[in-house]
């Protein structure tokens, strides 16, 4: 079997673990933790960063400190793992679903009509005409290690005051080669960034995540609210509703092993996708959804666009064959609006999002794969497709 996507564990991890056992610092805590908070923040060029337990409990926190409340709407990708989303739940505020672009990423010109059309500013907020309520913030993902159209989303965000949060869960490493962003890592440009190290990202701590600002007095209050909220840790005084949202040290240990890594696996993940562009550029059957011009991508995902002229079967009878012949490969998500916690949420001219949910296979991309199973996993595709 050809794996999707596999952690790789090349370097220091086995070490560096060992280390934190014979210390005794296994839990939430610990020099590693510190270690991976200054890493990450010196490598996307941030004043600090805090470590989480999740993605997820990174973009939780993030809305906290957006200031977003029950009262509130939030507007989100339909395109995208759940877990973008939830977050807004779990705050009882309202999500609205935009539609994606040719990227996969949120639309910047649906975006731009929702607020102009469907909202009016009143004394410096955005209020959603239907409902009455203010839309206060935008969760922005980077799909699949590609950049979504920065300069564009944030103009509009900042001429409807809305709060910015990156969801750079899969687009550690990718950032822009030109423009005027040249040099601006995935989940910098906003208000907040979001990663995550889950066991099938680009580097991983078995679990976890991290969440970046520029601002130091809000990455000092999103720690303290990570950690319970101890204003007295000894005498246990709480003035704030916490989470225990903190990462361990034995995961952080990983952590700062595959951020010693990280540019290789980039290295690999590039060279990797040039090789499958190469080796089914000339099929009818479809082609390798492209990243976006103008920026240096993680490649994180290499995403298979079916031709649907020609290939007429269903996303998931594909699937079921290439796991028949050892290749696993996965669809895209299921969009978020139709699934049944969100029936009934406002949602916004969802029209591309749809197109590529029914067309789109994920092939496998570790970067432990070698040229001979890359070319495997093509030419299995390529069988399978011409049934």
């Amino acid at each position: 079997m050809i794996p999707l996507s596999v952690p790789n564990f090349e370097g220091n991890e086995e070490k560096y673990v060992l280390d934190a056992v014979s210390q005794g610092w296994v839990s939430t805590g610990g020099a590693y933790v510190d270690k991976l908070e200054k890493d990450i923040a010196e490598y996307v060029s941030t004043p600090g960063a805090v470590a989480c337990q999740s993605g997820t409990a990174a973009l939780h926190l993030a809305l906290i400190e957006c200031g977003v409340t029950q009262e509130d709407m939030v507007i989100v990708p339909a395109l995208t793992f759940i877990a973008a989303v939830n977050p807004v739940m779990y705050i009882h505020a309202e999500p609205v679903f935009m539609d994606c672009d040719d990227s996969l990423c949120m639309d910047p010109a649906k975006l731009q009509s929702f607020c102009e059309e469907e909202c009016m500013l009143v004394s410096g907020q955005l209020i959603h005409k239907h409902t009455k309520k203010q839309v206060k913030a935008v969760i922005i993902v980077h799909v699949f290690g590609n950049m979504a159209e920065m300069e564009e989303l944030l103009s509009i965000a900042r001429a409807y005051h809305l709060k910015v949060i990156e969801d750079a869960t899969e687009a550690l490493g990718t950032y822009y080669e030109e423009g005027i962003y040249e040099g601006h890592m995935a989940g910098t440009l906003g208000d907040y960034g979001a990663f995550s190290f889950n066991g099938n990202k680009i580097i991983t701590t078995g679990g976890g995540g991290m969440l970046v600002s520029h601002d130091k007095e809000t990455l000092r209050h999103i720690k303290y609210l990570s950690t319970q909220a101890k204003d007295d840790p000894h005498f246990y005084i709480h003035n704030e509703v916490g989470y225990n949202y903190r990462m361990t040290n034995v995961q952080a240990a990983i952590g700062v092993a595959q951020m010693e890594e990280l540019e290789e696996f980039i290295r690999r993940k590039n060279k990797n996708f040039a090789l499958y562009e190469s080796l089914l550029e000339n099929t009818e059957t479809g082609k390798l959804l492209p990243f976006r011009s103008g920026i240096r991508s993680n490649k994180w995902f290499y995403s298979f666009i079916l031709n649907k002229d020609i290939c007429k079967k269903e996303i998931r009878e594909y699937i079921g064959l290439l796991q028949e012949k050892g290749i696993q490969t996965r669809p895209i998500w299921g969009l978020i609006h139709e699934q049944k916690p969100y029936r009934g949420c406002v949602c916004y001219q969802i029209e591309k999002a749809k197109y590529y949910s029914e067309r789109i296979i994920n092939l496998p991309c570790s970067t432990n794969l070698g040229e001979d199973e890359i070319k495997t996993a093509a030419e299995k595709l390529k069988e399978c497709l011409s049934f």
